[in-house]
């Protein structure tokens, strides 16, 4: 049996699977059945002949003993010598949402489509991944050098407490792993290289606090807040949409420099839901945002953040009474593999010869875990490929497609044939 026939007498092991890690729900937040999904998989990939090992990220944060944050690294031990390829995929997934039509946690199969929560976002990845090491051991059991397969926490809220814990801890030391494919959701035919960089700051501006019948008392920092939107809007995105970056980052619009603002909040805080009371007539004396700040290769960190601190200088200068502070949330530089990377190369000429196309690099206008795997680990021969429509993540009705994910595995089998 050849190794593509191997993965496609899987197809219903393949389907199986993957609904039932749907059927799994590993919300997050707060970070729900990790230890129950990464159990799963150690019986599952224990059969399969890997040496599986429960990591919890303690002290990572949002660990807690109510919701520890738990991983999964299971590696296989080929008959002699030679490097690691590792296939990381992260268990975690967002919320629901509104709008489902499908139970999101049921794994529904309609029209050659498995539907819920995490199905592309990256579940069926995951699947994938496991379906093509284990066809590819069954059809070259004497290969050389190893397997590991990863199912990690916490990717949806930044990965510190999976991918980043384990990069602290050596599991992706180029000396112990050389090759890494995140099977996250960038269409089959895609390689992508990496990603853009984000800063996330809270920008909090100051007032004082008074009778909201007399308003002129007090000092609205809501006010001073839209003064600090208006200047975003004005000076800012203009600005913002000028820089154009030569990374491929998918889709167009990602191109250019981008800013969310995502959150607001000013005054006294929000009552419970059962409250039924009116707010207090108060002048709010503090307002919050929080920015999204998405940058390009082309562009420096410090430069990033000095556009920030520089509106809000020249409003402390213009507005009376303005005050601020800023505080740094999250940070992480670029990120993007050569294209002549060896796992590059391999993947490439593996999709050629399975999909009968040239394979597309991009560039994830998000961040994903290979931000640690390299800045953490050091490791820079990594790539994310995997099934899955990119624009559905995070979306309702989320779905992935059954021939889509076999012909993901057999670029990964083909992948690991020829490194291996």
């Amino acid at each position: 049996m050849t190794l593509s026939d191997a993965i496609t007498a899987r197809e219903s092991d393949l389907i199986t699977l993957t609904q039932d890690l749907i059927r799994i729900p590993t919300l997050n937040p707060p970070g729900r059945n990790y230890r129950e999904i990464c159990d799963y998989l150690a019986a599952r990939l224990a059969k399969s002949g890997f040496k599986t090992e429960l990591i919890r990220a303690f002290g990572a944060p949002a660990d807690s003993d109510t919701h520890p944050r738990w991983n999964l690294v299971a590696r296989h031990e080929g008959a002699s010598t030679g490097d690691c390829i590792h296939f990381n995929s992260h268990h975690d997934v967002v919320e629901v949402g509104h709008g489902w039509t499908t139970d999101p946690f049921g794994g529904e199969l309609k029209d050659g489509r498995i539907y819920g929560r995490g199905a592309c976002d990256m579940k069926g990845g995951l699947a994938a991944s496991i379906i093509a090491a284990e066809a590819f051991i069954a059809t070259y059991p004497d290969y050389a050098g190893a397997i590991e397969i990863s199912a990690t926490a916490d990717e949806e809220s930044g990965g510190f407490g999976g991918v980043a814990y384990l990069a602290e801890h050596g599991y992706f030391d180029p000396a112990r792993v050389q090759h890494v494919i995140i099977p996250e959701p960038l269409n089959k035919d895609r390689i992508c290289l990496g990603h853009r960089g984000v800063w996330w700051a809270e920008v909090e501006t100051h007032g004082r606090i008074a009778h909201g019948s007399m308003p002129f008392l007090g000092d609205s920092a809501i006010r001073h807040m839209g003064a600090v939107l208006e200047k975003i809007e004005q000076v800012l995105y203009p600005a913002l949409a000028e820089k154009r970056t030569a990374m491929p980052v998918v889709p167009e619009g990602a191109k250019q420099s981008t800013l969310n603002i995502n959150s607001i909040h000013g005054g006294e805080a929000e009552q419970d839901p059962d409250y039924t009371g009116l707010p207090s007539a108060c002048v709010a004396d503090r307002c919050r945002i929080v920015l999204d700040r998405r940058f390009l290769m082309e562009e420096k960190l410090p430069e990033v953040k000095a556009e920030i601190t520089s509106l809000l200088e020249q409003l402390k200068k213009t507005r009376p009474n303005f005050s601020y502070e800023i505080r740094d949330l999250f940070e992480v530089q670029p990120t993007m593999t050569e294209e002549d990377a060896p796992v590059v190369k391999t993947v490439s000429a593996a999709i050629e010869k399975v999909l009968n196309t040239q394979a597309q690099f991009v560039v994830s206008p998000g961040t994903y875990d290979q931000k640690h795997i390299d800045r953490i680990g050091k490791l820079k021969n990594c790539i994310a490929y995997g099934p899955g429509i990119l624009d559905l993540a995070h979306q309702p009705d989320e779905w992935v497609g059954v021939q889509d994910m076999l012909d993901s595995a057999k670029v990964m089998a083909l992948t690991m044939k020829e490194l291996l």
